[in-house]
């Protein structure tokens, strides 16, 4: 496979963003999701799972420190092509250590890996889209880009844990989910070799003076430049504050589908959750993204902004109404969970464009892209931390409104903060084109 074949240039978007971003979700809901899942099966407590997968999931924070140096590679399609395979090959020995003695030590190893591997992946498959893609199609394909993310939950909540409650009965937990981690690692290498025809190369800038020397030199200089941006740190805070409530909903919502009835949950099997969470609700999620891009495209961030934070947090109230009623009907339940993720579709998109358009543009785009994408998992891992030990604490039902008064400070800061990039921001990515080099 020639990575190196400049893809045809009138080539649609379609051909490959979609498999692009969904490579990118199926990793990241193998660590957010099918991980929780698979631990609540083998008996860990609520709050293990949040704090070992919020610590997992710290490699999405971290990743901008390492983004530089994929510079060295001769364009940001060989990292993308590459990632996806290694990660594949990583999801797989999650499959292997699920058969050790220590075998929750040997998974959240195993995860971390998968994590890595991932958030490496994510740096430059975020800059080949930028990069390949003008300003007017980022907000058209964002939509796209989200639906087919979370089309990895469709698949990850959704079918496989369909798969694993089946197993679960017939073969045995662990045996249940190595099969299901065995599926995730074939179909990352599948998208690995389809991407490696389908993707447009996104070169690379080539210099002599790209070192490793050169490029620490360079971070350096990313990261002052980053602080320097006009109002960055009320941008900081919006993006960590963007997904307190959802951080919190995504990591205790499927526990609590889970948990028995008589400990305040529904007490849902594996596969009943699957059906409701994974499948319904997913589908919802992905007209809601598709929905909440186009919006956006014709409205304009800055008015949409309001519209798309209430769309993530309102409907959360479906979780209080399930804590309370507890009902036992799963056409009802799904019905309820679809109206949360149809809103947290529609609604997530606002912060992929926030940092697309108002926080990233300047000298040093792409990277500083990825660092807003690393505040913003800072900001999803650190209320995925704390969000099982304020559930034991409150409850499920006192948590759910906890959960709603979570987004009132994000509400309120989206209306008093400049929705476009600064001049100096502009003029600088102007001076910068056609190169966006992280």
């Amino acid at each position: 496979m020639d990575l190196t074949k400049t893809t045809k240039k009138d080539r649609s978007p379609l051909t490959w963003v979609p498999s692009l971003y969904f490579a990118q979700g199926l990793p990241f809901f193998a660590v957010a999701l099918v991980a929780g899942q698979m631990f609540k099966s083998m008996g860990v407590a609520n709050d293990d799972i949040a704090h070992w997968t919020a610590a997992i999931m710290s490699a999405w924070i971290f990743k901008p420190l390492w983004s530089p140096f994929l510079e060295l590679a001769s364009s940001k399609k060989i990292i993308v092509v590459s990632f996806q395979l290694i990660g594949g090959a990583c999801l797989g020995l999650v499959a292997v250590a699920l058969h050790m003695p220590f075998w929750f030590a040997a998974c959240v190893v195993m995860l971390t890996l998968v994590a890595i591997s991932s958030a490496t992946h994510d740096v430059a498959c975020d800059g080949l889209y930028i990069s390949s893609l003008t300003q007017k199609e980022q907000a058209a394909y964002a939509g796209w880009t989200g639906t087919f993310f979370n089309a990895g939950r469709f698949i990850s909540a959704g079918g496989l844990l369909l798969l694993a409650g089946y197993f679960e009965k017939t073969m045995g937990v662990a045996s249940a989910w190595t099969i299901v981690f065995c599926i995730l690692a074939a179909m990352m290498i599948m998208l690995g070799l389809y991407n490696g025809w389908a993707l447009p190369l996104a070169k690379n800038p080539a210099s002599a003076d790209i070192t490793a020397q050169a490029i620490a030199r360079t971070l350096k200089e990313v990261i002052i430049d980053f602080f320097k941006k006009p109002g960055i740190w009320v941008s900081v805070l919006f993006i960590i504050l963007f997904r307190a409530g959802e951080a919190q909903v995504q990591t205790i919502g499927p526990l609590f589908l889970r948990e028995a009835r008589e400990l305040g949950g529904l007490g849902l099997s594996t596969t009943e959750v699957g059906a409701v969470y994974g499948t319904a609700g997913t589908v919802a999620f992905v007209i809601g993204s598709i929905a909440g891009g186009y919006f956006t495209s014709w409205l304009g961030l800055k008015r949409a902004i309001l519209a798309l934070i209430l769309a993530v947090n309102l409907p959360n109230l479906v979780f209080y109404f399930l804590a309370t009623a507890r009902p036992t009907d799963l056409t009802l339940i799904g019905a309820a969970l679809s109206v949360e993720m149809f809103g947290y579709g529609f609604g997530f998109v606002g912060l992929i464009l926030y940092m697309m358009q108002v926080v990233a543009p300047g000298k040093y785009q792409t990277a500083h892209y990825a660092f807003a994408t690393g505040i913003m998992q800072l900001g999803f891992s650190l209320f995925k931390w704390v969000s099982g030990d304020i559930q034991i604490a409150l409850g499920y039902q006192n948590f759910f409104l906890w959960v709603l008064a979570a987004a009132v400070p994000v509400a309120i800061l989206s209306q008093i903060i400049p929705m476009s990039a600064s001049e100096r921001q502009q003029a600088e990515l102007a001076a910068a084109k056609p190169s966006t080099a992280l």
